[in-house]
Formats: structure tokens, sequence, C-alpha cells
């Protein structure tokens, strides 16, 4: 899509056109970047710096056009320390244009936060207003916080290295010079070389080999800077339907093919019924290795997952739900700046459970919906309900890393905001249309909530004549910047006939004498996962229990006890820590060392912390095992728990 179908900006100034980013040191309101090309040589060595040491070297080739009336004498771009910049030449006039001659051009960094840099090039003569001009930077990148080694061991098939980037929220300035700001969008392609034997992939909808070592990639649609990605390794892939294959090392592509074989193309459908066309062409999962710290990333045509999802129950579909729905939601309309995250995940959360209410049912999703609500309930209680992040719209101070205000508010305080606007509606079939008109109206844009409210309240001028923005204790304005527990939650009664179940049978076990007669007349073997997520969760609030009551839960459920499942793995070493039932405390340290969610493994760390003296030096012993293995922004995020700055 050229800038010629973007007639919605016609129509509609946009409030995000004004937005500031702090977490940007870039000058992207003076220029407009119309495409970015990499092309990059990997290589695998040792961590450097040095001769040989592993990294990515190449160029960065920004196509650029001067927003200025009064032209421009100096662009800045976001970096960082770690990228290594060793010279910079601009090529005036049209792109391709070969005549226009290439002439070295002066640049030097200026400090920006402890996460980035600026690069500021220096233009000879001055560009004039709407001049259009090509910048090419030659550069390498080694150890840094955006481009992920990991060595043959932190792999699955532990034979070969593996490298990844991680663009959100700010890391991609680490990765290549860029306006690393989610409020503008442009298109990319890259040329990428790999060592023998190993495979590059990225979130392109084209993605050519070109001779023995390289690799091709287009991405048509513009995207802003956080989801350009790139992994190589050792890599296979698999059909699992008409648009969609998973990638994945050799040794685990049978399981996510069969894990997955079939059920994304359904999921996509539903999407695209309920928000319309999915635009991305392709829908590709990569399994990444265990120490990927999210549950997944939605990068464009490439959604990257944790290998966690291989249950092999397919029991955990409702994260590859949610990575889908990003495919509107975030990647289609994208957040202007990182205090408006809600307006990607929020949303996401909405539409997750839409798609999985038509697939698996309102009592499912309600189930699903109050473990997420359970969660947000458990930050709120740790955070305090009136820390400053427990607002939707967070407030960014210059220098703090978008990344650290990261929780459980944007995803599900969201999800309450989004609900709570439906519930105006009345009507979810109105709703949903409303939903769809939205994504149409805003599609390849920037936004801030203003916009989508004015948006929202537009298009039902009968609640716009109610004043529903102002229903006191409901206001728009208190939603977006008062901190606390939602002023409204969603009905979940629905999820009651699974909820009461586990509910009954959680209070059985509290009992210092547990009836086993009655548990064992209740048929768990039955239970969904998020059931027994749900019981489990309930079970956690109720500890510690009477002594021998969790030995004797574990041999109950061997299904919970020996679970392979991670969201089941994650509770049990929950309820083993807060019961300090030592016997068990090994299966803390295995699952820390199976994989390195940050979801997974941050909780868990805190458990310990919070328990006693042999928990504590589990901690410690787990860390120190484990800690080569983790990404740089978790290991940060474990070392405060085990040694609070402020203490």
């Amino acid at each position: 899509g050229g800038p010629g179908n973007y007639s919605a900006a016609a129509r509609r100034p946009l409030h995000s056109a004004q937005a500031v980013d702090v977490a940007s040191a870039s000058s992207f309101r003076a220029f407009e970047i119309l495409h970015l090309h990499l092309d990059l040589r990997a290589e695998f060595g040792p961590p450097g710096p040095g001769p040989g040491s592993r990294g990515l070297s190449g160029t960065a080739t920004l196509e650029l056009r001067c927003l200025l009336p009064e032209g421009a004498s100096e662009l800045r771009l976001d970096s960082h320390s770690c990228l290594e910049v060793t010279a910079a030449t601009l090529r005036r006039g049209q792109p391709g244009d070969q005549q226009a001659p290439a002439e070295p051009v002066p640049f030097h960094t200026q400090p920006f936060s402890h996460y980035g840099q600026a690069l500021c090039v220096a233009f000879r003569q001055p560009c004039g207003a709407a001049d259009r001009f090509e910048l090419e930077l030659t550069y390498r990148v080694g150890e840094g916080p955006g481009v992920c080694w990991l060595a043959p061991e932190q792999t699955a098939g532990k034979k070969k290295p593996f490298v990844y980037t991680q663009g959100q929220a700010v890391l991609n300035r680490a990765f290549f010079p860029c306006f690393d700001t989610p409020a503008v969008k442009c298109t990319y392609s890259a040329l990428i070389e790999v060592p023998d034997g190993f495979t590059a992939v990225m979130s392109a909808d084209t993605w050519e080999k070109r001779g023995p070592n390289k690799f091709f990639f287009q991405m048509s649609h513009p995207i802003p800077s956080y989801l350009i990605a790139l992994a190589i390794g050792d890599l296979a892939s698999a059909e699992v339907g008409p648009r969609s294959r998973v990638w994945a090392e050799p040794c685990l592509i049978e399981a996510a093919k069969e894990e997955y074989s079939g059920v994304i193309e359904e999921f996509l459908a539903t999407g695209e019924k309920l928000f319309g066309p999915y635009v991305w062409g392709r829908y590709d999962l990569l399994f990444m290795p265990p120490s990927f710290p999210f549950g997944g990333m939605e990068n464009p045509c490439l959604t990257f997952v944790t290998p966690c999802l291989l249950a092999g129950d397919r029991s955990l579909a409702d994260v590859i739900i949610h990575e889908i729905s990003h495919s509107w939601f975030g990647n289609l309309v994208t957040n202007a700046n990182w205090g408006e995250f809600w307006l990607n995940e929020g949303f996401t959360m909405y539409a997750q459970r839409r798609i999985s209410t038509i697939l698996f049912g309102a009592a499912y999703t309600c189930l699903e919906a109050a473990t997420g609500r359970a969660l947000l309930r458990q930050h709120m209680n740790v955070s305090g309900e009136e820390n400053p992040l427990n607002k939707l719209r967070v407030k960014i101070e210059p220098g703090v890393d978008p990344d650290d205000t990261y929780n459980e508010t944007p995803y599900e305080k969201g999800y309450c905001f989004v609900s709570y606007l439906a519930h105006l509606v009345g009507d979810q079939d109105q709703f949903d249309k409303f939903l769809k008109a939205y994504v149409d109206e805003f599609k390849f844009q920037s936004i801030l909530a203003e916009d989508f409210l004015e948006f929202y309240l537009e298009y039902f001028p009968e609640l716009k004549k109610k004043g529903v923005d102002s229903i006191p204790g409901f206001e728009f304005d208190r939603w977006l910047n008062t901190p606390g527990w939602p002023p409204y939650l969603p009905d979940l009664s629905p999820g009651d006939s699974l909820m009461k179940p586990a509910e009954e049978l959680a209070e059985l076990w509290v009992t210092s004498e547990p009836d086993m007669q009655a548990i064992e007349a209740v048929a768990i073997s039955t239970w969904k996962t998020y059931q027994l997520v749900y019981f489990l969760d309930k079970i956690l609030q109720k500890s510690p229990l009477p002594p021998g009551n969790v030995k004797k839960l574990g041999e109950t459920y061997p299904k919970i006890s020996n679970a392979q499942n991670a969201e089941l793995r994650l509770r049990w070493g929950q309820i083993i820590l807060k019961n300090d039932y030592q016997e068990e405390f090994q299966k803390v340290k295995d699952f820390l060392q199976s994989q390195g969610k940050q979801k997974y493994t941050l909780p868990l760390y805190h458990a310990m912390m919070g328990g006693s003296e042999m928990a504590r030096t589990l901690a410690k012993d787990t860390f120190a095992a484990t800690a080569s293995q983790l990404h740089s922004n978790v290991v940060n995020y474990v070392q405060q728990i085990l040694a609070p700055k402020d203490s």
C-alpha cells in the first residue's frame, strides 16, 4: 500500500501527528522515512570484542524526505553504543537515481539515555523542503541488547548457535540506526548473508533464497521500527495451513507441526470475519530457543513464540490467537508512543477473547479471562493500586526505558475498558462492526487514545449525545488517567460452570483432614488446562495449606505435579514455594532451567525470595546455573529481585 491509499489521513487530522515520544532521540517529525534497506552479513564466533567475534555487519540505507518548510541541515537517528557506525554517505534526488553522486557526510553520536544514543548526520548543504535523499550507513553490531546471540547449549538442538532480534519496545536502535518510535512507519527490505548450514527468516511478506548463503526479504506494507525482526539458526519448516508454516530447529519441527497443523487457518479466518481482511499475506510461526523471554512477539508475517507452546495437547492456543489478533490491533493500528501501549494490548486481549468465544465458547473464554483478572489483581496487590503504572495511559518520563513500565495493566485493564465501551453499545454485533470500521479507519497509522475515542463517539452519535464520556465514576478521562482497579468489570459468569467445580475442589483441600472420597469423586481428567490453572490459582490463594496436604495433592494429581505444560508447571512451582514443600524444590529449578520466559521466571524468583531460607538459597543456586541462558533484560530483572537496589 503506497501513501495514495491513506485517504483516512486526508479525512481526519490525527492527534497523534502532534504526539511526542520521549523515548526517541530522533528527528522523526522533521523527515519522513519512506523505506529502509538492510544489507548485512552474520558471523558466528566468540562473544566480542576482538577479531573473529560474532556480529552483524554491513549497511543500512534509509530513504528519506525532508518535511520541514525551512529545510534541515542535520538528521538525528536513534542508535546505541553497541552499534559501530564507520561511514555515512548521502545521495540526493529520487531513489535509485544512480546519476546522483554519493557524497560522504560527517556524523557524530550524542548521549541520550542508558538504552540508546543519538546518531547525528550533518548535511554539507542543507536539504530543502520535500527534498528526497538516501542515506547509507556502514556499521557493525556485536554484543548488545537488540541482537541476542545464543551459544549452541542455549538452543534446543545444542549443536549450532542462533541469533535473533527483539525490537519491542526500544531495542531495534541496537540492531540498526532508525527512527525508533512507533509513531512512524515504513516499508523495508533486507539482504542477509549467513554461514553455511544456516537459514535466515524475517518479519516480511516475501522470502527468497539468493544463492547458497543469501536470503532476500521484503515487507511491502509500512510498519513501525519495532516490528522489524530477524532470526538465523539451524531452521527447518513445515506447512500447517494454506498461508501458514511453522519454523523451528529440526529437533522440534515434528512437534510443532503436530501441535499447529490445521488450527491456524481457523484462527485467521475467524479474525478476518470479525476485524476485516488479513493484509499481511502469510502467517508463519517461528518456535524460538528456550531462552526467548516472551510468550510471543507479534512480528508481522512471522510470529516469534516460546517453545513452551509445544505442550503436546494444543492447550495453549490462546497465545497464538493473541499474536494473530495483533495483525489488526498493534501491527495495523499502532500506539503512537509507549505510554499508549494499552491501545495495542487492551484491544488485542479483547480481540483474542472474541475469537476464542466464537471458537471455544463463552464458558471457556470467561475462565481464561478470569485467570487474566487474577493476574491483574496479583499485580496490583504487589505494586499498590495507586502506583502510576496502573493507569491505562502511562506517563513515561524522559530517561525511563519504556520496557521497565511493562505490566498487566495495559492488557487486562485495557481489556476492561474496551469491554466497557462494548457494554455502552449494548449489542455485540454492532460493536464488532465498529471494531472493523476502526481498523479500516486507522490502518497503517499510529494513534493516541483521543483519536480512537473521538472516532468511537462519532460512530455512535446517540452515545455522544448521552455524554457517555463523562458518566460519574466511569469518565473516559478517569479510565485513562487514574490508577487503580478498573471501574467496570465484564461479566464472567458464563465461566461459572467451569469455575464453580474448581473452587469447590480447592475448598476440599484446605481442611486439615481432606475428604479423599469427595476429592476422588471429581473427575479432573476431563478438565481443560485453564480449568486446572484456575483450580491451582485458588489453591495458591489458600496456601499455605495444612501440613501434608500439598504432598497429598501432588500424589493425587500426577497430571499436575508432573505436568509438561508450562502454565501448570508455573502454578505448581508457586504452590511448592508458598507451602515450603522442600522435597519438590528440584521441580522449580528444573522448570527454570528448561525455559527462560519472563512471565514464568520472575514470579518464581519473587516466590523463592519471599519464602524460607532454603527457598532463597534455591533462588541463588538456580540463577547461578541459568544466568548464561537468559535474555539480558530478564537477567537484570532477576538480579533486582535477588538483591533489590533500594534495600
